[in-house]
Parts: structure tokens; C-alpha cells; sequence
């Protein structure tokens, strides 16, 4: 072999190894970055929140559609809300318990709400207005399976069923926990004014959020909500906000504060939108809040 033929081949011996170092060398800087697509949130929905966006209607329009007591087995039927929306995907799912006595009604306002924020929602009725909170727990889960199962099309086409949530008022402020402790893959439960006896709540680890009123001679924060939340684990993300002027009724219509509180706590985990933090860490101030205690940061 010539000398020029044995120069020609280990230039080519250099430019090969160096190639290959700086391929090596561009992976190992990008390594374990996320792109674009990966570190985006794909359950956001709708625009970055303000204070006035979450303290009433949110960007989505919504329709509705009525079940009857006949038609939701293991309910007393209700009214289910849902964006027109469709194109964003899918939506995270709601069920709202009233109170002792009170029909979809009365939290007809928080399930809508809860809609035009990028949610379907059912506003249900119990089957006896004296079901105690673990049957509305049952029935906030037969509920969901309605939503999820035996929906109308134009109702299921738009539901995520892999993020599902609870909420209520009273009884069926009761009935979330209840329903959270017998489904751990809940991702929220949000109790207003919630009344029930039990105050361990060791087993439940859905985040939690619990709201009373000062003013509540009904559910007392002293002797239900503040031992309920209590009652949570450490380990559970939890909040409790007592409203200073809020009797019991103050749930059964809608309040800017509450509003933002449920919306929030439904936004940060349904959808993991770490955009409405902010609403709950460190939480609400003022003359209208007399507490707000949560194991924030929620992570």
C-alpha cells in the first residue's frame, strides 16, 4: 500500500471517530429534557384563569340534558351539564350531591359553573331526601357510572373516563368523602358545609377539599368540618376554608369565593392544571375568610 493511500485512510479514520463524538456529545447534552409536546399539560383547558374567571362562569358554553330517576339507576336523576365544545378533547367529570332535603337544585349552580370551566357535570338528585351520607356517597358514584356508561353519545363522546370527581353539600358534602374513601382513583372530592358523624378519614387519599360557614348553626365548622379535615391524612393533599359570613344555605347559590375555591381544587387535580395553584397556596385572605388551613405545596 503507497504512503498517500495509507495517509487518504487514516484521515478518514479521524473524521469517522469525531463524527461519532459529536453525536454522542449533542444526546448526552439533550438527555433527558422534555420537548415541547411531553412538558405541556395535555388536560388544560381553556385560557390561563384570573381572579374573575374563577370566581364565576368560565370560558365554555355548555348544554345540558335531564335524566330521569328511571332513566339513572342507583340515583334520583338529575341535570347533566357539558361544554359544546369538542374541540379540545375530552373533559374530566363531576358529580354534585345536594343536601338533606334539597333536590339538583340547590348545587345546580356549582355543577353548571363547574361546566363552563371545561367539565361535565351532573347536578344530581338523591333517591329519598333522608339518605344518609354514605348512601349519597353510593349514589355520587352511581352517578358517575351513568356519565360514563349510559350517557347520552353527545355526553360520553366528551368524557375523559379516567378522571372523575365528587362533590356536594351537607349530606352530600358527607357523601363525597364517603364516596372517596370506597374509590381511591377519584381524582377530587370538594364537601360544602358537609355534614356526617364520622370524622376519621384515615383511609381516604383523593385531594380533599372541605368549605364551611361561620355562620352555619346546621353543620358547625367546630363539630364537622374542621374535624373532617382533621380527620384526612397528612399524606392526602388537603384545605379547608371557613367563610366568616356563610350559613348553611350560603352553598345552595352561587358565591364568587366558593366558586373559586371549587374550581381551583377541581382544575389542580382532575386536571393537574398547576396554572390555578395559586387560588389555593396560600390561599384566600380577608374579612370574609376567617381560616384557610392545606398542606401546601401541593407538588
Amino acid at each position: 500500500m503507497t504512503t498517500s493511500r495509507i495517509r487518504i485512510l487514516l484521515i478518514a479514520a479521524i473524521l469517522s471517530v469525531t463524527s461519532v463524538a459529536g453525536v454522542v456529545s449533542t444526546a448526552s447534552a439533550t438527555e433527558g429534557l422534555p420537548t415541547t409536546a411531553a412538558a405541556a399539560n395535555p388536560y388544560e383547558r381553556g385560557p390561563a384563569p384570573t381572579a374573575d374567571s374563577v370566581g364565576g362562569n368560565g370560558p365554555f358554553s355548555v348544554s345540558y340534558s335531564d335524566v330521569s330517576a328511571e332513566d339513572g339507576p342507583g340515583f334520583g336523576g338529575g341535570r347533566i351539564f357539558y361544554p359544546r365544545d369538542t374541540s379540545q378533547g375530552t373533559f374530566g367529570v363531576v358529580a354534585v350531591s345536594p343536601g338533606g332535603g334539597s333536590v339538583q337544585a340547590s348545587i345546580g349552580w356549582l355543577a353548571r359553573g363547574l361546566a363552563t370551566h371545561g367539565f361535565v357535570t351532573i347536578a344530581m338528585s338523591n333517591i329519598a331526601n333522608d339518605d344518609n351520607a354514605p348512601e349519597r356517597g353510593r349514589q355520587l358514584q352511581a352517578a358517575l357510572d351513568h356519565l360514563t356508561r349510559q350517557a347520552p353519545a353527545e355526553v360520553r363522546r366528551r368524557i375523559d373516563t379516567n378522571r372523575l370527581a365528587v362533590a356536594g353539600h351537607s349530606l352530600g358534602g358527607g357523601g363525597a368523602l364517603f364516596a372517596a374513601r370506597s374509590n381511591p382513583s377519584l381524582k377530587a372530592a370538594f364537601a360544602m358545609a358537609p355534614w356526617s358523624v364520622v370524622s376519621n378519614w384515615s383511609g381516604v387519599g383523593v385531594p380533599t377539599a372541605l368549605v364551611g360557614g361561620g355562620k352555619d348553626k346546621t353543620a358547625p365548622v367546630d363539630n364537622f368540618s374542621i374535624p373532617m379535615y382533621e380527620g384526612l391524612p397528612d399524606s392526602t393533599r388537603k384545605a379547608f376554608a371557613e367563610l366568616t359570613e356563610a350559613d348553611h344555605l350560603t352553598f345552595t347559590r352561587s358565591t364568587p369565593l366558593v366558586s373559586t375555591l371549587a374550581v381551583s381544587w377541581v382544575k389542580r387535580f382532575v386536571d393537574g392544571d398547576t396554572r390555578y395553584t395559586r387560588f389555593l397556596c396560600p390561599g384566600p385572605k380577608g374579612d370574609k375568610v376567617t381560616q384557610y388551613r392545606s398542606n401546601c405545596p401541593f407538588g
